[in-house]
């Protein structure tokens, strides 16, 4: 479903990605792990179009989508769980909802979505006429998950889905990443949580200094005992 082939991205005069090769398979979960500064949001937001100075391909569904807008990224079937939730803290749980499928332009199916979000997070229909301030660091987590799926997406692109959520909370939102994955939506996360990510992906990748430096099977990775060292603490 994307390939990214000699991929670099620069930020000013920082070379933040290195001639990046990544492939993101149909169906599948795929894990980019590593320390800060690795390059891996930095590699999501290029997937979406939120990087300008970007050269080498991203290809999706057999498309190079480099100049493509970001909005029109959209469209084409690819939605973004943002690092920090980016909830819009001033509308409604519903609100935030619906924001979520402006792109789409069938309408029909909005209500039908809005039914799939609250069986995925009952607590969001719990709160729907609550102002997104209101809600607990988890719930609004569930919000953004809730809001990217409402675009109908294809490809489920995740930045730090478990940064600040008590250990109870990742495992309830990890176990529902996996739940949409079985629906057939191709996943792509990033994570300082080697360990989780790991266990939920099919693939991983180890980037380092905006490079990938190691690669492979994700059960294999997790034995792998230079990223037990630097990455999961044993």
């Amino acid at each position: 479903m994307l390939r990214i082939e000699n991929l670099n991205v620069h930020y000013g005069g920082v070379h933040a990605i290195q001639d990046l090769n990544i492939v993101v398979p149909a169906g599948s979960i795929v894990t980019l792990i590593g320390a800060n500064g690795a390059g891996k949001s930095s590699t999501l937001r290029s997937i979406c179009g939120l990087v300008k100075k970007v050269t080498g391909q991203i290809i999706y569904d057999g498309k190079n989508i480099v100049g493509v807008q970001p909005y029109d990224r959209v469209g084409l079937g690819i939605a973004m769980v943002p690092e920090g939730r980016r909830v819009f803290t001033n509308l409604t749980v519903l609100e935030n909802l619906r924001l979520g499928a402006y792109s789409l332009k069938d309408k029909r199916y909005v209500g039908e979505d809005l039914e799939k979000v609250y069986q995925l997070f009952p607590r969001l229909k719990e709160r729907l006429k609550q102002r997104a301030v209101t809600l607990s660091g988890g719930e609004q987590q569930m919000l953004a998950v809730g809001r990217a799926l409402m675009s109908r997406p294809r490809l489920l692109l995740m930045d730090e889905p478990s940064l600040g959520l008590a250990p109870n909370l990742v495992k309830e939102l990890y176990q529902t990443i996996d739940q949409i994955h079985r629906t057939g939506l191709t996943v792509l996360v990033v994570e300082q949580n080697a360990r989780l990510a790991l266990k939920l992906a099919d693939y991983g990748y180890v980037m380092e200094v905006g490079q990938v430096v190691l690669q492979g099977l994700s059960a294999d990775l997790a034995e792998d005992e230079g990223v037990k060292k630097a990455y999961i603490g044993a």
